[in-house]
């Protein structure tokens, strides 16, 4: 019961964590990027998704 409990809880917090990290609105911002308040996700239209607009594109 003991060895259940040592592999189930750590990875349980390691769940956690991730889940808390994927769901942060920081998450699709990149600063260093210019023009793009918003990330990916949170545009609409084909613009977000071909990249048109950004430097390199």
């Amino acid at each position: 019961m003991i060895d259940i409990i040592t592999v189930v809880v750590p990875h349980m917090l390691m769940a956690i964590a991730v889940w808390r990290l994927l769901h942060r609105d920081d998450l699709d911002n990149d600063p260093i990027l210019p023009g793009r308040e918003r990330g990916l996700m949170g545009r609409k239209g084909k613009q977000a998704i071909r990249g048109e607009g950004t430097p390199g594109a």
